[in-house]
């Protein structure tokens, strides 16, 4: 069975999307700032990425709108997200939605699909069965 990432939350169509998810956990430093108190911070890991923000696990304590500060462990950048989405998450830990406040398609370092592909499609079929066996006699493809 395949999942199409763009379908993980029922109701959100994935026309609405802006760029493609892809499933990477990446090690972050999450800094919260609630108004005046002190900054707490937490090292946690994202789920999912886009060109957009990530799917992060996060214990602490957040609310759709509030602002956060997310910094790259491996890369060093930080950025500003708001928070958007809070769910229970399937791992006791809930799972937050971000979306950089400014756009920064490069945060991650990774080149995204094109905003037209799908797992159903035949370019991500290229290594099926049929593709290995004829690999597996020596064809080149």
């Amino acid at each position: 069975m395949s999942i199409n990432l763009n379908d993980v939350h029922p109701g959100k169509s994935a026309s609405l999307r802006r760029s493609q998810r892809v499933c990477l956990n990446v090690d972050i430093e999450v800094r919260l700032d609630h108004g005046g108190a002190k900054a707490a911070s937490e090292l946690t890991k994202t789920l999912i990425v886009n060109a957009h923000g990530a799917l992060i696990l996060l214990n602490h304590p957040v609310r759709n709108g509030d602002l956060v500060r997310m910094k790259n462990l491996k890369t060093m950048e930080e950025l500003p997200c708001r928070v958007v989405d809070v769910s229970a998450g399937t791992t006791g830990i809930p799972e937050v939605g971000v979306e950089f406040v400014k756009p920064a398609k490069n945060f991650w370092h990774i080149a995204f699909p094109p905003a037209d592909w799908s797992p159903r499609g035949a370019e991500s079929k290229i290594y099926g069965p049929q593709v290995v066996a004829n690999l597996a006699k020596g064809n080149k493809l």
